[in-house]
């Protein structure tokens, strides 16, 4: 009788469940194609922040880098050191311009480190005139700017030289993105989920450092 009892039981919480998933697929599935009706038939624009892109992963952002090009999941701030280590990183919601990342990305290394770094070489799209003024309050000596978007090497660094040797760094900066791309899978994350979708980027950034701190032992 008893064990009667907690099969039903059991069944009945898996029946609870099962019905809670299909409530949650039908609304996104239901937004899905409102969504399609006001952009194809209705011709009406849908904010980005708005739309659902995937019903498994609802959690997807829409990605646009500039008019070239479309992704889908999350943008990912990466901040390298002089020591090929990723010294941090940020998972972030929605679709944020580059030119507002800037003081952020510079506040969290005061905060784990306890200072602002003395020279700093950030992406063209995080270039403007106030991201420029506010590291050099901060006491960044030397700013690179990829693109510099009306800036002068001059204003941005302290030398022309010294801009040439960030550019360069950060040319590097990227090519150590491609690596972690290449060999440790951070161009599509395969885990299910916001949650595990940061777990899975950490864990790309973990290995990589871990594979660069044994190759610098063992030079």
């Amino acid at each position: 009788m008893k064990n009667y009892l907690g099969a039903d039981l059991q069944q009945a919480a898996l029946a609870a469940k099962s019905c809670r998933e299909l409530e949650h697929y039908i609304g996104l599935a239901s937004q899905a194609v409102t969504q399609t009706e006001l952009r194809v038939v209705s011709g009406e624009s849908v904010c980005a922040a708005d739309k659902i892109v995937s019903i498994f992963e609802s959690h997807t952002d829409i990605i646009r880098k500039g008019r070239r090009e479309t992704f889908y999941g999350h943008k990912v701030c990466l901040t390298g050191g002089a020591s090929n280590l990723i010294l941090d990183c940020v998972i972030l919601e929605g679709n944020p311009a580059d030119s507002t990342l800037s003081d952020q990305m510079l506040e969290r290394q005061h905060d784990i480190y306890g200072r602002y770094p003395l020279k700093a070489a950030l992406d063209g799209g995080f270039a403007s005139q106030a991201n420029l003024r506010s590291a050099k309050e901060k006491g960044v000596k030397d700013v690179c700017f990829a693109k510099g978007r009306g800036l002068t090497e001059e204003a941005m660094c302290r030398s022309v030289n010294i801009y040439r040797l960030l550019r360069n760094f950060r040319a590097g900066i990227e090519s150590g993105i491609s690596w972690l791309k290449r060999s440790f899978g951070l161009g599509r994350c395969l885990w299910k989920g916001f949650s595990s979708f940061k777990s899975y980027v950490w864990s790309a950034i973990v290995s990589a450092n871990l594979v660069t701190i044994a190759r610098q032992q063992l030079a």
